[in-house]
């Protein structure tokens, strides 16, 4: 193993935060309150895999113009989602919809706000080619990557050869996006027993949001999601409103509705929404409690509207600041890239 190497598996090791419990389908470790990643059969994890993968992640020579990373829009300083209302790509091009946290990935069941990609190594591929994003072809990217020399040690030590191809990229960066997680949060501690993690107003925040407020109904379980898709109105008002899921399935009861996110790490995902436009969770507990936005297709779990005091929409917001846990602040881009 070549030096360059051995320092970047030393810096993965040590970006694995303390209080871990271990999930049982491979040695990644895996944060209280989260169960066991499952890796597909034909992309299973090595540590050698999610290395190149960081390092793909965060390069902008995989952009036509070299000026542009996945870490652009999913910045890791901000649970690895897109700190503006939209993202900017090549050419200082303005997106369409907010990049959402890449925390969890690895649990969710389809990828991008309306379900385009099936997998993780699916989505990987798109923004590469997306106009207003990498704005790259594959061909011009895997070219790319060919011909960066210090690249074909990683390929072989993470597949076995050196060979450079679109679905070993994918395979990657994928591997390395299922390692981004975010358990033990304050909820999850409160949750195994340490009943002093959550404040009186926490508590009180919890019982709103699984009882009162029943934000369950979309964000449950360990990952705070059901992974399906809800039209809650937002953005329904504009001019042109974005169609979400309708332009995939074309499904008119999927008009307008999108896919619901995980709410681990909600606090430093700010602005929120598809379209960025609320900027706090204060906004958020407001949009909900007077019932969303009507229009045609208006989820039936969004009529009613909420009449939440003052006091109790405080406590909500808190109850969804104890949600920020751990696993994911040591990861940093690389110092060096393969030359």
């Amino acid at each position: 193993m070549s030096a360059g190497k051995a320092w970047a598996l030393k810096g993965l090791v040590a970006a694995a935060p303390a209080l871990f419990i271990w999930g049982s389908t491979c040695d990644v470790p895996v944060p209280l309150g989260l169960g066991p990643v499952v890796w597909p059969q034909d992309n299973p994890y090595t540590p050698e895999k999610a290395e190149l993968g960081r390092l793909l992640f965060f390069d902008k020579r995989l952009s036509a113009d070299k000026t542009v990373s996945c870490g652009s829009c999913h910045v890791p300083q901000h649970a690895f989602a897109e700190p503006a209302a939209f993202s900017t790509g090549i050419h200082r091009q303005i997106g369409t919809r907010n990049a959402p946290s890449l925390l969890n990935r690895a649990y969710g069941l389809s990828q991008f706000w309306d379900g385009r990609a099936a997998t993780l190594e699916d989505q990987a591929k798109m923004p590469i080619t997306g106009p207003r994003e990498m704005g790259n072809s594959l061909e011009g990217c895997v070219a790319t990557l060919r011909e960066i020399g210090g690249y074909h040690e990683w390929f072989k030590h993470a597949f076995g050869s050196d060979e450079v191809t679109i679905d070993r990229i994918a395979m990657a960066i994928a591997t390395f996006e299922r390692t981004i997680l975010s358990g033990n949060s304050p909820y999850d501690r409160f949750v195994a027993g340490d009943k002093n993690a959550l404040t009186i107003e926490q508590t009180r925040g919890m019982k709103l949001f699984f009882r009162r407020a029943k934000c369950d109904r979309c964000h449950e379980g360990a990952n705070f999601t059901t992974n399906s898709f809800h039209n809650t109105g937002v953005g329904s008002d504009k001019p042109h409103p974005d169609e979400g899921r309708y332009a995939i399935t074309h499904d008119p009861k999927e008009w307008g509705a999108f896919k619901t996110p995980t709410l681990r790490n909600v606090a430093e995902t700010a602005p929120y929404m598809h379209d960025g436009s609320l900027q706090t969770l204060e906004d958020v507990v407001e949009f909900y409690d007077r019932g969303g936005i009507l229009n045609k297709n208006l989820d039936p779990e969004m009529m009613k509207p909420l009449k939440l005091t003052r006091d109790e929409k405080v406590e909500l917001v808190a109850f969804l600041r104890s949600l920020s846990g751990e696993g994911w602040q040591k990861i940093r881009a690389p110092e060096q890239f393969p030359q």
